[in-house]
């Protein structure tokens, strides 16, 4: 039998709390049946083991991010590999140079439309972190592979709360068929947990707080809409354990405290403020109370949620579906009224290919306020960013051509991964040829997992092979 702790005043685990202002790592603030994990404070380091524990290797974290439907690739290649260039879509994460490394050449060969022909969306979602060719089905008897995130928190998982955390910005739909016979699975998910267990992303940031922090008994929306308004804020419900704790501890960790309280007291507010709104607008609620109507609103509280979920070291993988292959979603905010999905059909014309292009770089400038938040915020002698290893990119290249070749792939991390960064690479067979070239690539591609198989090595888990993975990839050519 679980003790549930008393009601009344929240209760700091005090026990947990050691003589000369030492802190265990997993300090946690209890209050109105949540839990609030702490970020690393310098109190948590005993004295007479700071310099070797300093010394240690930091926590490393991973996070995929995926695009869908491609690139206006002329505005996102370069010509040559060295030094990077910062094209036109990468502009808005320019500031952050010395951490970004463009991969060109990479492929999906169990994406392609050679075995299968139509249904290229529905190959490419699941294929981006699996390398496997999904089963052609309508059914529950879905099939892909084990993604790479999941690969991860099998191993990194088992220290911390939540083995992962799955986000996206648009309502998955699990079941029924999307795309020429193929199940809606496949465009819904990127994290497989199994070959057979496709991983719902979660698209409500109230339910991704929620499972961080804690929840009420209800699940009904409105039920527990109406208990946030009767009881205090989360926050209020540990404020007096705060401020006992901020007495106790140094200079330095009242700062950290101070940020980290504000921060959380930030994302609590605007989850807060878009269920009041959404109730407001809409009396009869059909989407998920707590999603903000603004999409860019939307995406970067999901993007805060998950830089706290990363400092409390309640994860340390993620995955983020920005659009899912096959979105409808419209961009009015940024002048872009077309459905993305027929947007990325373009036909090579020029409108059309100028407003991907310029959802390509709305999309980057989201990613870039993570990138921003993560930087800022300490992570023991860096910053989370320094210890965070990154992909970002999208399953196919030309979108008009459904092309999954020489597709879009940045990876942005720091020395703490043994990676220079500032770099352009090739890695394509230019001594082989095939049919189909897109902007000047004729050699044959290789395998995006190669690059996936480096990344978790440097992750520090190492497997034999992975995907259609044929080797490894030098990232510091």
């Amino acid at each position: 039998m679980t003790r549930r702790a008393p009601q009344g005043r929240p209760q700091l685990r005090r026990g947990m709390i050691v003589t000369k202002k030492h802190l265990p790592r997993r300090t946690v603030l209890r209050g109105l049946g949540a839990t609030i994990a702490l970020p690393l404070l310098d109190g948590m380091i005993p004295a007479f083991t700071a310099t070797r524990l300093t010394a240690a290797a930091p926590v490393r974290r991973f996070g995929a991010v995926y695009m869908a439907m491609g690139m206006n690739m002329p505005l996102f290649t370069q010509d040559g590999t060295g030094d990077l260039q910062i094209t036109p879509i990468l502009q808005p994460i320019g500031a952050f140079k010395d951490r970004l490394t463009v991969v060109r050449g990479l492929g999906m060969a169990n994406a392609d439309s050679r075995q299968d022909g139509t249904g290229q969306h529905s190959r490419i979602g699941p294929c981006w972190l699996t390398g496997v060719r999904p089963k052609k089905t309508e059914g529950a008897d879905f099939h892909a592979g084990v993604s790479m995130d999941q690969i991860l928190a099998a191993q990194l998982g088992q220290e911390t709360q939540l083995a992962s955390i799955e986000l996206a910005a648009e309502t998955p739909e699990m079941l029924g068929s999307c795309e020429f016979g193929y199940t809606c699975a496949y465009t819904s998910t990127m994290a497989w947990k199994t070959p057979t267990t496709p991983l719902p992303m979660e698209v409500n940031p109230r339910n991704v707080f929620e499972r961080m922090f804690g929840a009420g008994d209800s699940t009904d929306a409105r039920a527990r809409l109406a208990q946030h308004r009767r009881d205090r804020s989360l926050l209020d419900a540990v404020s007096e354990d705060v401020a006992q704790l901020r007495r106790d501890v140094g200079e330095s960790d009242r700062a950290k405290l101070g940020e980290f309280m504000d921060s959380l007291r930030d994302v609590e507010r605007r989850i807060q403020n878009a269920e009041e709104q959404g109730l407001v607008e809409l009396p009869v609620v059909e989407k998920p109370v707590g999603i903000p109507a603004s999409y860019e609103e939307h995406l970067k509280l999901l993007f805060d949620l998950l830089t706290l979920a990363y400092q409390t070291d309640l994860t340390r993988i993620s995955t983020f579906m920005l659009a899912r292959e096959l979105s409808l979603r419209t961009y009015p905010e940024i002048g872009v009224p077309d459905p993305h999905h027929p947007l990325s059909h373009h036909q090579n014309n020029p409108e059309q290919v100028a407003k991907l292009g310029k959802l390509n770089v709305f999309h980057l400038t989201l990613f870039s306020h993570f990138l921003e938040r993560m930087a800022a915020t300490q992570d023991g002698d860096g910053s989370l960013l320094d210890h965070t290893l990154l992909l970002f990119g999208s399953g196919m290249s030309d979108s008009n051509l459904h092309l999954p070749r020489s597709i879009p792939t940045i990876v942005v991390g720091g020395k703490e991964f043994g990676l220079r960064g500032g770099r352009h690479i090739r890695v394509d067979d230019t001594s082989r040829t095939e049919e189909i070239g897109i902007a000047g690539e004729i050699g044959a591609d290789v395998p995006l997992c190669n690059l996936q198989l480096t990344l978790m090595d440097r992750m520090g888990v190492r497997v034999d092979s992975f995907g259609d993975s044929s080797g490894h990839i030098d990232l510091t050519a």
